[in-house]
């Protein structure tokens, strides 16, 4: 049966600072600039009205479920496991997030069988069912998949997506080793491309790696092992010729696409080395045809690749709360972003909102935090 793992590796440190290169980052648009913002305030960047497409939500009554089926030990459980709504609020409000898409976060290695795995799902599903439904304009979220399990997929994302307004669906980079874009996928991304479904990706442990253990001492997998996955899911992608196949799917690439756009030039100049091959002209158009969301934190040097690699209006916030605390997404990462990044004004108010808002248009009925 499938395994369902912590969305993101405990972290034992964290050390963040912003980024401090003056790098300057071209403005594709800037005939737009004095374009009226969502709000209605000329040249706003929207810094106030967010939608953060990567945020973890582990259900308290997820938690509960889970204490009582003996499937976790709540006091050995990551600490971004314990979501409480009132925290949660109060960051997002000091970070100017209007709105969060959250993934469902179910941290437990294998369950008995295929009937306890969906059990899981449907305590969590109604979780954020409950949670969106009270807070229609703070929440969406994103319907969890496995594709180890296509049954189960499938009535994940059928009863996400048709019953309770789910707004995408969710997926690991690899599950048990097989990356995303795998020919055992095909069955499953084909019927998400007949609904033009958007999926969020997000990395976990490199296979073969020991959770438990640190490949490198002292450098917990989310540093390094962590963009990675994302980088070599990415690759297979294009590989094996998943974007081409079913071009009406929208993967979201988490953390800025991993390594991804620092090794956009090595790929076009290396691409004969590739199996298949591809031409390396290609590169820069599948490079293209992904999202990628902010959660980093996202400095000049950052900044600047990521522009100079992926569709500006591909780029997405993200804040990575709870797995980022709180004074990171406050003080490091917002600030990053705003001011430090090299980004136009209105370059900030389309990853801020705009962007997101074209991707996932039913977001658009929620209210901005200066409505509110």
């Amino acid at each position: 049966m499938p395994e369902v793992s912590p969305a993101v590796g405990r972290r034992s440190v964290l050390l963040m600072a912003p980024a401090v290169a003056a790098a300057t980052v071209a403005d594709t648009v800037r005939a737009d600039a004095r374009r009226p913002a969502p709000d209605g305030r000329a040249g706003a960047d929207a810094s106030n009205a967010r939608i953060d497409v990567h945020h973890h939500y582990t259900a308290p009554a997820w938690r509960t479920w889970a204490t009582a089926q003996e499937l976790v030990n709540p006091a050995q459980l990551p600490w971004w496991t314990e979501w409480e709504l009132d925290d949660t609020l109060a960051v997002m409000d000091q970070a100017g997030i209007a709105t969060a898409v959250v993934s469902l976060a179910m941290p437990v290695r294998g369950f008995r069988d295929r009937a306890q795995l969906r059990e899981s799902i449907t305590v969590a599903q109604e979780a954020v069912t409950e949670l969106t439904r009270a807070h229609p304009d703070r929440f969406a979220f994103f319907a969890p998949l496995f594709p180890d399990d296509l049954e189960t997929s499938r009535w994940s994302f059928a009863r996400g997506l048709d019953e309770l307004g789910a707004v995408g669906v969710q997926m690991r980079a690899n599950t048990r080793g097989v990356y995303l874009g795998d020919a055992s996928h095909d069955k499953l991304l084909a019927e998400l491309n007949e609904r033009s479904a958007v999926i969020n990706t997000h990395p976990h442990e490199l296979p073969g790696s020991d959770p438990a253990q640190h490949a490198v001492p002292g450098v917990p997998s989310f540093f390094c092992d962590f963009p990675l996955d994302t980088t070599r899911a990415a690759v297979n992608l294009i590989l094996n010729g998943t974007l081409d196949r079913y071009p009406d799917l929208s993967f979201i690439l988490p953390h800025g696409g991993g390594f991804l756009p620092f090794i956009a030039d090595r790929m076009a100049a290396f691409a004969g080395f590739l199996t298949p091959e591809i031409e390396p002209a290609r590169v820069r158009d599948y490079l293209h045809r992904f999202y990628f969301d902010t959660a980093a934190p996202m400095g000049a040097a950052s900044a600047a690749a990521l522009f100079a690699t992926a569709d500006p209006g591909r780029i997405l916030y993200g804040s990575d709360w709870p797995a980022s605390p709180a004074g990171t997404i406050s003080d490091v990462a917002a600030p990053a972003l705003d001011r430090e990044s090299g980004l136009t004004t209105l370059q900030r108010r389309r990853v801020n909102r705009e962007n997101a808002l074209r991707l996932m248009p039913a977001l658009a009925g929620r209210r901005t935090a200066a409505a509110r």
